[in-house]
């Protein structure tokens, strides 16, 4: 791996996302950059109105995470669920992201230290 490369590292699940990346952009050691939330839906009875509640919601959370994440080259996605396989698809359909290199795995949740270290073994750092 280069170490010019803007390499991120995100676990998540539909609730909650932990991205990590270098402090200085292009060198430095990884780090936890932020942790961002979904707050999940409402209880609405309509259940057209939560789907698309639940929509705007994931496009919300995909948008957070992405915004501490500007010039991405390569990001590995890991957590539960199917939530990573749908913020790779978001990142593919986003002009700014689309020519990223993505990879993913599943993981249960990590403290933020073990994340590092699963990151920097992922990017042989």
């Amino acid at each position: 791996m280069q170490k010019d490369k803007k390499q991120f590292g995100v676990w998540m699940d539909s609730q909650h996302a932990t991205i990590t990346g270098r402090e200085i952009m292009d060198n430095g050691p990884f780090v936890v950059l932020g942790h961002v939330n979904n707050p999940g839906t409402s209880n609405n009875s309509n259940e057209h109105s939560r789907n698309n509640e639940e929509i705007n919601l994931t496009q919300k959370f995909f948008k957070e995470i992405t915004h501490l994440m500007p010039n991405l080259d390569e990001i590995h996605v890991t957590g539960t669920g199917k939530i990573q396989e749908e913020f790779i698809h978001y990142l593919a359909d986003t002009a700014q992201y689309k020519n990223a290199v993505t990879s993913e795995s599943t993981s249960n949740k990590m403290s933020d230290e073990q994340l590092i270290a699963f990151m920097v073994k992922h990017f042989n750092l």
